[in-house]
């Protein structure tokens, strides 16, 4: 009830907690006056919903928050053999680390994020020198970026996003691994069966068990599938559901509250 009511009166930005809306509205677009107006309009709505609500006003001076975000954005190293990279920091490469050089943009995957570091790990551990992988759900096109860094032959990364189709496409060619690389839509219904040696899919709980049965007939014999995407809470029941679907699982991967599995088609 409330957001709508928002945007009408000018509002162009929001923001909700688990407390609070807060909205964002340009200072020129109003004057003293409506001030007293807007805030008798919002004591009406609010009325409706928490005779407790507050209501408070702060001019928040403009920045460019671009350029602020980028600057929480720095090299991350990861596992043994990896540092992942914005292409507007350096890097000293002390350790001869493989450097993956990811612009995320509006995707999902820059190495901040439990789950993409746990992948990544076990990537860096089962994935096999001339392989084949397919990353399902790829984002930033990192997993797949990184597997050819790491030896694989040929890597697919597929989202059903077109933002991260894009800015995927962009990292891809920013690693000059164009040639190795190929990222397409999120439909693997046209990989032939048993194509991949090894399968990434950082996604959720449900989105992972729904796919189990097409990762089987993608993966060779012996191929690995690592899941991720995935909290503490999830094991068991993943664990249940790969085993049904004969998948043997070989390690677990944790950090906080999210976990990532390493499994093996066994049939």
């Amino acid at each position: 009830m409330l957001l709508p009511t928002m945007i009408e009166l000018g509002c162009e930005g929001f923001q909700e907690t688990d407390i609070s809306l807060l909205c964002y509205i340009n200072k020129n677009r109003w004057t003293d006056d409506k001030i007293q107006i807007l805030k008798a309009d919002l004591e009406n709505i609010l009325q409706t919903i928490s005779v407790n609500s507050v209501i408070q006003f702060r001019e928040i001076k403009e920045e460019n928050w671009n350029e602020q975000w980028e600057k929480t954005i720095q090299p991350i190293e990861v596992g043994s053999k990896l540092v992942i990279k914005p292409s507007w920091c350096d890097y000293e490469n002390r350790d001869d680390r493989i450097v993956i050089q990811i612009d995320p943009k509006m995707s999902f995957g820059t190495g901040y994020h439990e789950t993409t570091r746990l992948t990544l790990m076990l990537l860096e551990k089962y994935l096999d020198v001339g392989c084949k992988m397919l990353d399902v759900g790829t984002g930033t096109g990192i997993l797949a970026i990184s597997a050819i860094k790491l030896g694989a032959a040929s890597a697919i990364g597929t989202d059903i996003d077109e933002w991260s189709i894009e800015n995927a496409t962009e990292n891809v060619m920013a690693n000059s691994v164009v040639d190795k690389v190929n990222i397409k839509d999120g439909n693997t219904e046209e990989y032939p069966s048993a194509g991949f040696n090894i399968i990434t899919a950082n996604l959720t709980l449900n989105t992972n068990i729904d796919l189990l049965s097409e990762f089987k007939r993608l993966l060779c014999w012996n191929g690995k599938l690592l899941l991720s995407g995935l909290l503490d809470v999830d094991i068991e029941t993943m664990k249940r559901e790969l085993a049904a679907s004969e998948f043997n699982i070989l390690e677990t991967f944790s950090e906080n509250e999210w976990i990532a599995i390493a499994a093996q088609k066994s049939t």
